[in-house]
């Protein structure tokens, strides 16, 4: 968390506050985590884009002031007791608030992505026609579990633990199988589960779990935890019609894992 979802509504949100506004300062206290930002004061925003989990301000002057929320960041439109950074515009203060630190942000120049690497190597967009089940096929052929493949953002870009576990919950895939084992309409299936999921998440607003560590920057709640099917269900009953089973969790990758075992068999 966040995940493409949350980041998108995010930006969504800001983008009417920031575009063709100058930014007069960027106030904080760990330079070692908000790299140069002292190059985005007196810049005017030009326009914002997301890529993957990554929010991207385009600045004038060739430079982008790239955030990464991590696990817990956010921006706010009012003043937040884990405010980290504040960004100050003509009309207002935008406020960035990251209760457990792991949130980073860089201005560079636009497109030398050399300072964060994952940028340079990044799948396509799940949304995009560059999202292709040819590309996705290819991206599958080895031998890593298939949830450790979704996570790593080269296959495609923006899946978290979230929307990896309802996507393989929806294509019925057990999220240990190895990728290259997947049949192409099991593939196909996958697919069109991440296209599904991402679509309605975005819709949603995101997610906020009980630890309420994601909100919009209006302070609003994102809804798609209404519609999980996998994830943080653990004991309960399977959603899927005509299956008896209940979500269990395992550890893929490091990280929790949701699925149901009825449904999503281990097997080939």
């Amino acid at each position: 968390m966040p995940e493409l979802p949350e980041v998108e509504t995010t930006r969504r949100i800001l983008e009417p506050y920031l575009l063709g506004q100058r930014i007069q300062q960027l106030r904080h206290q760990d330079p070692a985590r908000y790299r140069n930002t002292e190059r985005a004061e007196g810049r005017r925003v030009l326009g914002t884009s997301r890529r993957g989990k990554y929010l991207i301000i385009h600045l004038d002057k060739n430079l982008e002031l790239i955030v990464h929320l991590g696990m817990t960041g956010g921006f706010r439109f009012e003043p937040h007791r884990h405010t980290r950074v504040t960004l100050h515009l003509p009309d207002r203060i935008l406020y960035y608030t990251d209760p457990r630190r792991f949130g980073k942000w860089w201005v560079v120049k636009a497109g030398d992505y050399r300072e964060i690497g994952l940028l340079e190597r990044m799948g396509p967009e799940p949304l995009s026609d560059h999202f292709t089940l040819a590309h996705f096929q290819q991206a599958l052929s080895t031998p890593r579990k298939i949830k450790e493949v979704l996570l790593a953002q080269e296959a495609v870009a923006g899946l978290g633990n979230i929307y990896a576990d309802e996507a393989l919950w929806l294509s019925k895939i057990h999220p240990e199988r190895p990728a290259h084992t997947l049949s192409l309409p099991e593939i196909r299936r996958l697919y069109r589960a991440i296209r599904e999921v991402m679509e309605r998440a975005v819709e949603a607003g995101g997610s906020t779990l009980s630890d309420q560590s994601y909100r919009q920057p209006n302070g609003q709640p994102g809804y798609f935890q209404f519609q999980h099917n996998a994830y943080d269900r653990t004991g309960q009953p399977c959603k899927r019609r005509g299956c008896k089973g209940r979500i269990a969790k395992i550890v893929v990758g490091g990280r929790g894992t949701h699925f149901c075992p009825q449904c999503q068999p281990d097997s080939l």
